[in-house]
């Protein structure tokens, strides 16, 4: 079995599949880790949408998603970036996505945790808007039976004007949760709303705000999640959290050796990349979960190269190519996505994605993920 693969030159090459995917195996709960994925949503191709539409949701195939990650003992953040929420995903698709899984969480006995955020507001806002949307949230998360995240708000970003409304903002939340949350800093490689979070663009300032806003209320701060893709920032940040208030590494580029962590401690994940990585990731961590932390890294450490062509600037279309990833696994039957996203990677980026894939062997069936490979490549005009 061969296919014929274009460069960024636009020149053909013949490339060889693998023929059998990486025998993984399930096994107890992790031990040693707490480790989410933060899970995409899978579109209804056949609903009658345009960009600016609601988004219309396969709730089937999503909810099928979850419960594959679930049954390998990975934890599922919903409605989190990953999930396309403020990129297609409305606050009416994340309400009812929130709640649909919530519910199937508690069927299987799967761990989740929820985004909460201010997307309902669409326009400019004032301070007091953006609390009461994150109350909104909060109280829907909290009422589902879920763990909260609370995470970064493109409304507060432009509403505040300097670190003290931060923390008003979210001490006023802190105060209102009824059970620990995990607070999450979203850098604006993700998106570019939320340049000068925190108060500041010197991120050793904002790094101030944030750590001041955990220091007053530990005991509702469950985690934190640091998405900057900078290890030693979150090493940094890591060191400084108070007795009990865990770090989740949102470090899509560096997470291997963030989760293996030093002798002064470790990072939890919370990954969008263990979206396409999850059986292989789930199996790292129960390698870790055994004291073997040469096995984890031998592992994970091969899977970083796949993980930074994915999440290369723009950073927030990396979503395109965790559903692309989906749909040649056969998770779900179709490449399309909320608010026609697909579209947001060229040829060159899918066919890269899809060699690295296939030889960390991902795909549980190369030949129908060859296939659907060859099915794209056809549709842009390649032939094979």
């Amino acid at each position: 079995m061969t296919i014929r693969l274009p460069g960024a030159d636009g020149t053909l090459r013949t490339y060889e599949p693998r023929t059998e995917p990486l025998a993984l195996t399930t096994g107890a709960p992790f031990t040693s880790r707490t480790v989410f994925s933060a899970a995409h949503v899978v579109a209804d191709p056949f609903a009658d949408t345009t960009p600016d539409s609601p988004a219309a949701i396969d709730w089937d195939a999503t909810l099928a998603f979850r419960r594959h990650l679930w049954s390998h003992g990975l934890g599922v953040a919903e409605a989190m970036d990953t999930a396309q929420r403020g990129m297609g995903l409305d606050w009416a698709g994340a309400a009812e996505l929130i709640r649909r899984s919530a519910a199937e969480a508690k069927t299987v006995g799967g761990l989740i945790a929820c985004g909460v955020g201010t997307d309902q507001l669409t326009g400019p806002a004032t301070l007091a808007e953006v609390r009461a949307a994150y109350e909104e949230q909060l109280a829907l998360v909290e009422a589902s039976g879920a763990r909260s995240i609370l995470m970064a708000s493109r409304a507060l970003a432009a509403a505040a004007s300097g670190p003290e409304d931060y923390l008003d903002v979210y001490g006023h939340l802190l105060r209102q949760a009824s059970e620990p949350v995990v607070l999450h800093w979203l850098g604006p490689m993700f998106d570019p709303a939320l340049e000068g979070y925190w108060g500041s663009s010197d991120l050793d300032a904002a790094t101030d705000t944030f750590l001041e806003v955990i220091a007053a209320h530990p005991d509702k701060v469950e985690g934190i999640k640091v998405s900057l893709l900078d290890a030693q920032r979150e090493i940094d940040v890591r060191r400084r959290l108070p007795q009990g208030v865990r770090c989740y590494t949102g470090d899509d580029f560096n997470y291997p050796e963030l989760i293996a962590g030093d002798e002064r401690g470790f990072s939890h994940a919370l990954l969008g990349i263990f979206d396409p990585l999850g059986p292989l990731a789930a199996e790292a961590v129960r390698v870790l979960d055994t004291g073997n932390t040469a096995g984890f890294r031998e592992l994970l450490d091969p899977t970083v190269e796949l993980s930074r062509h994915l999440f290369q600037a723009p950073t927030r279309f990396y979503k395109t190519g965790v559903v692309f990833l989906a749909w040649l696994a056969g998770h779900q039957s179709h490449f399309t996505m909320v608010g026609g996203l697909q579209s947001a990677r060229s040829l060159p980026h899918f066919t890269r994605a899809y060699e690295l894939a296939d030889g960390l062997g991902l795909f549980p069936d190369p030949k129908l993920a060859e296939e659907r490979m060859k099915n794209l490549l056809a549709l842009y005009g390649v032939t094979q």
